[in-house]
C-alpha cells in the first residue's frame, strides 16, 4: 500500500475491502481534479475503492488519505506490479479478472471521464505491506 493511513486492521497491519470497486490506471496519479469524478461516484455508491496505478502521489494521495480518515470513502492505493509492457499486461489481466477497464491515455481513456462501468469489482481485497490479494 502507498500509505499506512489506509490500514483498516491495525492488529495485522493490513487493509481489507469488502466488495470494492477497482480502478486500474497505467499512469501516475498526482492530480486530485482528474480523480474527483470517479471518487464522487464511488462515494455515492457506498462501496470502497482500490486504486491500482503506476503510482499515486502528492495532492492525489493526500486527498485519498483525508477522505479515508474522515470516513467519506474507504480507499486503498497500491502500485501496479511489474514495469513497462509487463506492467501493462498485468493490469490488463487484472482488468479481465475483475470485469474492469485499464484507464490508459494510449487508447484514449482519461481518468476524468472514468465512470463506475469502467471499474472492476471483487468480492474482497486484502492488502499487506507487500502483497495485494483480490478475491
Amino acid at each position: 500500500y502507498l500509505s499506512p493511513y489506509f490500514i483498516s486492521k491495525p492488529e495485522t497491519g493490513s487493509i481489507e475491502l469488502e466488495s470494492p470497486f477497482i480502478l486500474l490506471a497505467d499512469k501516475k496519479i498526482s492530480n486530485t481534479r482528474e480523480m474527483l469524478p470517479v471518487l464522487e461516484a464511488v462515494a455515492k455508491a457506498g462501496k470502497p475503492l482500490l486504486i491500482i496505478a503506476e503510482d499515486v502521489e502528492g495532492e492525489a494521495l493526500a486527498t485519498l488519505v483525508v477522505n479515508t480518515m474522515r470516513g467519506i470513502v474507504k480507499v486503498a492505493a497500491v502500485k501496479a506490479p511489474g514495469f513497462g509492457d509487463r506492467r501493462k499486461a498485468m493490469l490488463q489481466d487484472i482488468a479481465t479478472l475483475t470485469s474492469g477497464t485499464v484507464i490508459s491515455e494510449e487508447i484514449g481513456l482519461e481518468l476524468e471521464k472514468t465512470t463506475l462501468e469502467d471499474l472492476g469489482q471483487a468480492k474482497r481485497v486484502v492488502i499487506n505491506k507487500d502483497t495485494t490479494i483480490i478475491i
